[in-house]
């Protein structure tokens, strides 16, 4: 049985193969799917995508035509550091954008992860700028730099390959950059970004505007409030979520592209009879409720324990000796991918479970492949 509306194919087959034409005993595109499906079944490296091969060939067989068998772990490792990265991603950017497309597009976040492994003599660990559809849970695309301080480069290169319109993008203070700003309002998006000391007149002014409009108790000013309250494992937290609308009284509202909303998280968390409180800021180009942004503020950490931390803890991402830099950045795509296509499934188990039962199961595979389920 040849699997129905394989995306691998759909969406792979346009990728430019990067070997010298004599020397090709492997079709591209048997590689990169055998690839995707291995990482998908748990294999988090070049030898263990081979022995997936291996034991896995007569499945494969049903949809690839493997003419000269698996591919060795040499030839994953050696197709994956040539393939431009560019490229790579723009493969996997069409499906993504496909499945958006199906799901529609609403709050996207943006963060950075190191991959600790990738590090080698000289060279710097390499480091990913992600983009993260929070109520979708689905991988958007990636942006390699050699360092974290590099992430304000990054995000502008990362925004060109998405399709803003409509969509609420949040990021970190990193990245809260007026140009930043602009390039997403271009996009036809609306930001929220998180206001820090790497944008201290910004930060003054906000800080002053809410001292001014406490001491007059809001006086003239629209204005909204939200609380919320969280009990568990032994603490409490309490966030309390104040915005003003339209501030008149901030001297940099001009040079942000459509601000409109200047906002303040009070967070106080009690553990065990001991109180600790953190003031944070944010501005914001989308009229809404306090409410409406504390939950954006809450989805955006998302990226962080529904993407990365599943990186790190399903697929051991930062053990990964991986070291090559386009192979790095490929494998990431690859597990990004992989732990999409598996967050869509609708069974219960955990990432890690469902990837030994893809591993276990060719059936539950191509459930995962194909978006469908028996």
């Amino acid at each position: 049985m040849v699997l129905p509306n394989l995306a691998i194919v759909k969406f792979f087959r346009k990728l430019k193969d990067p070997r010298v034409k004599r020397r090709k005993k492997h079709l591209l595109l048997d590689i990169i799917a055998i690839a995707i499906c291995a990482v998908i079944a748990g294999c988090d490296d070049w030898q263990q995508i081979e022995t997936f091969g291996d034991n896995r060939r007569e499945w494969l067989e049903q949809f690839l035509p493997l003419a000269n068998g698996i591919p060795s772990h040499d030839t994953f490792e050696r197709v994956f550091d040539r393939l431009d990265p560019v490229a790579f991603q723009a493969c996997f950017r069409d499906w993504m954008n496909a499945l958006c497309d199906a799901l529609g597009l609403k709050h996207i976040a943006i963060d950075g992860k190191t991959l600790c492994g990738s590090r080698s003599g000289k060279l710097k660990a390499l480091h990913l700028v992600s983009a993260w559809a929070v109520n979708n849970h689905l991988s958007l695309g990636q942006v390699a730099t050699s360092e974290k301080s590099n992430e304000i480069t990054a995000i502008p290169q990362l925004l060109e390959l998405l399709s803003l319109k409509g969509a609420l993008v949040t990021i970190d203070a990193m990245g809260c950059q007026k140009d930043i700003a602009a390039k997403i309002v271009a996009g036809g998006g609306d930001y929220v970004l998180t206001v820090k000391d790497n944008q201290p007149s910004l930060l003054s002014d906000i800080q002053d505007s809410f001292i001014q409009a406490h001491d007059t108790d809001f006086a003239g000013l629209d204005y909204d409030e939200y609380e919320t309250s969280d009990r568990g494992h032994g603490r409490i937290e309490k966030r309390s979520y104040t915005i003003i609308k339209n501030p008149t009284t901030l001297q940099q509202k001009d040079l942000w592209a459509e601000l409109k909303v200047i906002g303040m998280c009070v967070s106080t968390r009690i553990v065990k009879d001991k109180e600790s409180t953190e003031v944070r800021y944010f501005i914001g180009s989308r009229i809404a409720s306090a409410k409406k942004y504390g939950a954006t503020l809450r989805g955006h950490w998302s990226i962080e324990n529904n993407l990365h931390w599943q990186l790190d803890v399903s697929f051991d991402e930062d053990n990964n000796q991986v070291t090559k830099r386009n192979g790095a950045e490929n494998l990431s795509l690859l597990r990004k991918l992989a732990l999409t296509l598996l967050k869509r499934h609708p069974d219960k188990r955990s990432i890690a479970c469902k990837r030994l039962a893809a591993a276990f199961n060719p059936n539950f595979l191509e459930e995962v492949l194909t978006g469908t389920t028996n």
